[in-house]
Parts: C-alpha cells; sequence; structure tokens
C-alpha cells in the first residue's frame, strides 16, 4: 500500500518478481485495492496470495499514526516473517514506518546493538555498499563497527567478495579529522577485524574506493539524498540542453545506445531496495518512487538474503567476534 503510487506498481512488480524468480508473493494490503490492481494484469506463471490489512500507514505519518495502527500492512507483513508464514517483508513505503514497526515486531539478531539500513550504489569499480542510510540518527563508535561487520558479510556472502575493504566516512582522510563520533571509530575500527582503509569523504562514494562505506545514519541518509539529486538534475539539464540544438540532437541520436547504458548503471530501481541488515528477519525497502522493476528486484534482493542466509551469519560473526555480546 505504501509509495508513491499505491498498490498499483507494487503488485505489478511483485509478480514480474513471481515469474522471474519462481516465487510465491504474498501481497500484503486493503485487498479490494489490491485485487483490483491484480486484475488489471496477466497473472500467467505467477504464484500469488492475498492477505488482508485493512489499515495502511501513509508516507507522511507520524510516530503515533505507525503505533495506533495494528492492522497496516507494514505490521501484517512484519508479522508474517515472525510467524514464519513469510520468508522476507519487502515494501515501498514509509521508510521510518518499516524500521520502526519492523525493528519492534522482529527484534534485532542477538550481539546488533542497531539494525542499520544499507544500499548498493554503482561506482567506478563495481558496486559499494552504503550504511548506515537513514535508520540511525545518533551512533556510537561501537554501532559503527558493527555496521562495518554487518555490510562484510553482506558483501561476502552476497556479492562473493572475500575480503572487502571498509572505509568511515569522515570530512578529510587523516585519522585526525571529523567530529568526536568518526574519531573514536577510526581508532575501534582500526583494531576491529575488518580490512579497513581508514576515512573517505563524501567525494569518494561513487569513486570505488571502498567496497563498504559506513556511517552514521543522519550522515548516510544526507549524502545519499544529494547524490539522487545531483544525478536527477544532471540528466535533466542534459536533456534540456540536447533539445535547444539540432546538432546536439543528432549527437544524443549517435550516442542513445551508450546512454542508456550508463543511465541503467546509476538507474535506482536497478538495485531494488535497501537492506536492514542486523535485523531477526528480512526485510528491504524500496524507494516511495519505485517503478515495478524497483518492485522486481527489491524482491530479488530479499531473495538472496534469504538463500544464502545473510543474517544468520551476521549473528555467527558477531559471536564469534564478541561471544558475550551474542549470548
Amino acid at each position: 500500500m505504501g509509495g508513491d503510487f499505491g498498490p498499483r506498481n507494487a503488485v505489478q512488480g511483485a509478480l514480474q518478481a513471481s515469474r522471474d524468480f519462481d516465487l510465491e508473493v504474498l501481497l500484503v494490503g486493503v485487498e479490494s485495492q489490491v485485487r483490483r490492481e491484480f486484475d488489471k494484469l496477466d497473472p500467467s506463471g505467477a504464484r500469488v496470495a492475498f492477505i488482508d490489512a485493512p489499515e495502511h500507514i501513509g508516507m507522511g505519518d507520524r510516530l503515533l499514526s505507525m503505533r495506533r495502527r495494528g492492522r497496516s500492512s507494514i505490521r501484517v507483513g512484519a508479522q508474517l516473517v515472525k510467524e514464519k508464514a513469510a520468508d522476507a517483508f519487502v515494501s515501498m513505503g514509509n521508510t521510518a514506518a518499516v524500521v520502526y514497526i519492523s525493528r519492534k515486531v522482529l527484534g534485532a539478531l542477538k550481539g546488533v546493538n542497531k539494525p542499520a539500513l544499507s544500499l548498493l550504489v554503482p561506482t567506478l569499480n563495481g558496486l559499494t555498499l552504503l550504511l548506515d542510510v537513514g535508520a540511525n540518527a545518533n551512533c556510537s563508535p561501537e554501532d559503527l563497527v558493527q555496521f562495518g561487520i554487518m555490510g562484510r558479510v553482506f558483501m561476502q556472502q552476497v556479492l562473493g567478495q572475500s575480503n572487502p575493504s571498509v572505509a568511515l566516512m569522515s570530512i578529510g582522510e587523516e585519522a585526525s579529522k571529523g567530529n568526536d563520533l568518526t574519531k573514536h571509530a577510526f581508532d575501534e575500527m582500526t583494531d576491529a577485524p575488518l580490512n579497513f582503509i581508514g576515512n573517505v569523504e563524501g567525494k569518494d562514494i561513487y569513486s570505488g574506493k571502498a567496497d563498504i562505506i559506513v556511517s552514521d545514519g543522519f550522515t548516510g541518509n544526507i549524502a545519499l539524498k544529494v547524490s539522487e539529486g545531483v544525478v536527477e538534475t544532471l540528466f535533466s539539464m542534459a536533456r534540456r540542453e540536447i533539445m535547444k540544438d539540432f546538432f546536439a540532437k543528432i549527437g544524443f541520436l549517435l550516442m542513445k545506445r551508450h546512454l542508456k547504458k550508463l543511465y541503467h548503471k546509476v538507474d535506482y530501481s536497478e538495485y531494488g531496495g535497501a537492506q536492514l541488515l542486523g535485523l531477526n528477519g528480512v526485510c528491504v525497502i524500496g524507494h516511495g518512487r519505485s517503478n515495478p522493476n524497483a518492485v522486481r528486484n527489491a524482491v530479488r534482493l530479499a531473495r538472496d538474503f534469504v538463500v544464502h542466509g545473510v543474517q544468520e551469519k551476521i549473528r555467527l560473526e558477531l559471536a564469534r567476534i564478541a561471544p558475550s555480546a551474542a549470548e
């Protein structure tokens, strides 16, 4: 029910995911509205079930509304995972609501202080995992170390990187740069069992300098939103300039195939959504503007988490490093 387009894009993307990845998808929401969108599509080859959730949380609703709506699609979806009726929960809805309710219903893995929202972004050298990108505005140095460990397990298990490099987001590369959080986190990450390469700056997010970049959720979310805005603005400006000049239009036609490849590399819909790492269950949160392709890929990402047992491997890794914390 969430996102800017309600159930329309979610249903279409879910059907495509069911066909492409041979999954059963449970469509959770106001059943009459969900079925209305479902009936507009060709369901052949898809395995779908409907779960009625008569309430839903809007994109602008506050915390009090989240608490009161016990039969919202977000809460019902998280509850299905808790009861083992579903293997993963995917939502395009209010990010704050999904994070809050998922943490409340499912809880964190043993040994995890705070589940972190992580997102894969394209770089010059492949993909980099950013975390946290919005779940935790206030963090401790220990939290950032845990984010690095959780990110390492994800990159090893899902992307097959044997020893991914981990960097800390700061305002300069020197260890002395940053606020109290980043300075203390630098020391703790240096001593942690990580391939820690030091600080990176905002300009390094898309350079591929590190496989994993760790920050508190406040800083990470701002960096992410600025990046999205820059990409959209550049494409809009380029389109405007091309339409002004006849020769530019000719050049665009000649380059169209290559520009499409570039667009696909930076298009958020190709990467599905953000993963809530460290949760006692699999949860993927998509962009509010997700199109059907983004929904499909968010389901694929959730499937990969389940297949590779990422959450359980995070728990085991934290228990190995700090056994007392996981008891």
